[in-house]
């Protein structure tokens, strides 16, 4: 949980890198939220029905989330980028229709560079007494 919630902690942070595991659980957790909104949303609005106002908030409140949401979300693949060394210009290959997001789906499933890298140090390695994080967490 504390990983899945650190992107959002570091709003607009867009120095230093982002394990795995923080990238991925940030994700999920968005997923599952937006997901479940949307069948609100769908299971709300009744077939042939012009009007739903509960379906009009929580389609409010999903646009909310997504504006609210997207400068994390950016940031987060920003420091994932930079955790397997490479700048947060190659976001830009997303534009290129299917090879591009296929590319940045790899990158984010890389691991990232052990040790220290022109973007920070080490987010997986030591803590305090020199241990490294167990590779269960990874």
């Amino acid at each position: 949980m504390e990983l899945m919630l650190q992107p959002l902690r570091k709003y607009a942070e867009f120095t230093g890198r982002a394990r795995r595991a923080e990238y991925w659980l940030y994700a999920l957790g968005l997923y599952v939220v937006m997901g479940v909104l949307i069948g609100l949303i769908m299971a709300s609005s009744p077939a042939g029905a012009d009007f739903n106002p509960i379906g009009v908030v929580l389609a409010l409140l999903v646009v909310a989330l997504s504006l609210g949401t997207f400068v994390p979300s950016l940031a987060v693949s920003f420091r994932r980028l930079h955790d397997i060394d490479r700048s947060a210009w190659w976001l830009l290959i997303a534009l290129i229709p299917l090879i591009g997001p296929i590319v940045l789906l790899v990158f984010t499933l890389l691991p990232g560079t052990r040790g220290p890298n022109r973007f920070g140090s080490d987010p997986k390695a030591a803590l305090e007494g020199g241990e490294t994080v167990p590779p269960l967490i990874a």
